[in-house]
Parts: C-alpha cells; structure tokens; sequence
C-alpha cells in the first residue's frame, strides 16, 4: 500500500511540474504587471529540482512522507526567495500529517491541503485577501474539509476543490495587494490576477487529476 502511496504522490509532483513549464510564460507574463516577472521560472527551476530529486528516491521502500519531506528539502534548496520557503514549510507540514500513514484516501489529500495552506499562511503571516496564493490555497481546503465531511464522492470532493481554486484565483484580480512584490505597487494590483494565485491553482487541478 506505502509504495502505491509513494509513486502516486511521486506520479502527483511530475504533473505538478509539467502543469507549472507549460504555463511557465503565462506566470511570468501576469507576474511582469506587478511584480518582478520571474514567477513562472522560479515554479519551473523549483519543481524540476523536485522532479529529479524524486527520480532517484527508492520509491519502492519510501512512505507517502518520505515523498513530501524529499519535495519540500528540494524545493527550497532551488528556489531561494520567498517562494521557495512558503511552499517547503506547506510541503513540510504535509508531511508531518502523513507521518505513519500509508494510505492515499480522501481524508489524506483533505489533511495535505490543509497542512499546505495552513503552512503557507504562518510562514508568509498573509491571509485570505491580501491576494496571495492563499487566495486558493485556503478556499481549496475549506472545500476539501465541507465536502469530505458531507460524504461527498470522490469526483465530488475534486471538483469542488477545484471550483474553489478557480474561483479563488480570479477573485485575486478584485483585490489590493498586500503582501509580496504586488504589495509595493498596492492600488495598482487591481485588476490583475496574482501570479501566484494562478500557479496555486494550476497545482491543485493536477493533483485533481492525478488523484
């Protein structure tokens, strides 16, 4: 069961890397109108280093954790800036909700997507808002958390975590920045969607899809 575990997740990061290059300019693109213009190349370098650092993990004998604890260590090592450690403590904290457990249902990916915003949010200080990727992140765990409570399908669960990040990510474009590059420029971030909010979203459909 733990190596079926380690390969999905492992299978989870590959398109979560392959989503991010082919977006790659996209990002880079609604990054550029309000802040540095790097964004899509800080997700692409950071998840190729996931990628390759999960190529040569024995996933034959790892645990779901392993998996994640590997992401979030190579993630950052790739990516310094602020990027880089908001989504290595996510990661690590998805991890640690995983620790001893083997099977990938849905109270696991309802507990990752908790632990992934829930670290994201005390490591950046943000909240939902500021126009951040929290913006997703969070609204994609409340969905995770009402849906699986209410007994909801699997097919049902995604797609309602789905809309939530859709929908998080637009509503980024009727808000003030007011953390990150965007917030230097404040009332001038209206109207634009965030970079990071896009990619957020853009890394919750692939794990939809690969879950």
């Amino acid at each position: 069961m733990s190596e079926n575990a380690a390969r999905v997740l492992a299978r989870m990061f590959e398109r979560m890397s392959q989503v991010i290059e082919a977006e790659k300019d996209h990002l880079s693109e609604l990054d550029g109108a309000i802040g540095d213009g790097d964004h899509g190349i800080t997700m692409s370098i950071g998840f190729k280093a996931v990628t390759t650092a999960l190529a040569i993990l024995d996933v034959d004998t790892a645990s779901p954790s392993d998996v994640i604890s590997t992401t979030a260590t190579s993630f950052l090592d790739a990516v310094g800036a602020s990027t880089g450690p908001l989504y290595a403590t996510g990661f690590r904290r998805a991890a640690q909700v995983l620790a001893g457990r083997n099977e990938l249902d849905l109270q696991a990916f309802r507990d990752i997507l908790a632990a992934i915003s829930e670290g994201i949010r005390d490591r950046g200080k943000a909240q939902r808002g500021d126009e951040t990727m929290l913006d997703v992140w969070l609204p994609a765990a409340e969905a995770a958390t009402a849906a699986v409570a209410e007994g909801k399908s699997k097919h049902e669960v995604w797609s309602a975590v789905t809309a939530a990040a859709d929908n998080g990510a637009a509503a980024t474009a009727t808000m003030v920045a007011a953390k990150g590059r965007a917030a230097h420029v404040r009332e001038r971030s209206l109207g634009h969607l965030d970079p990071g909010a896009v990619s957020a979203a853009a890394l919750i459909k692939a794990m939809s899809k690969t879950c």
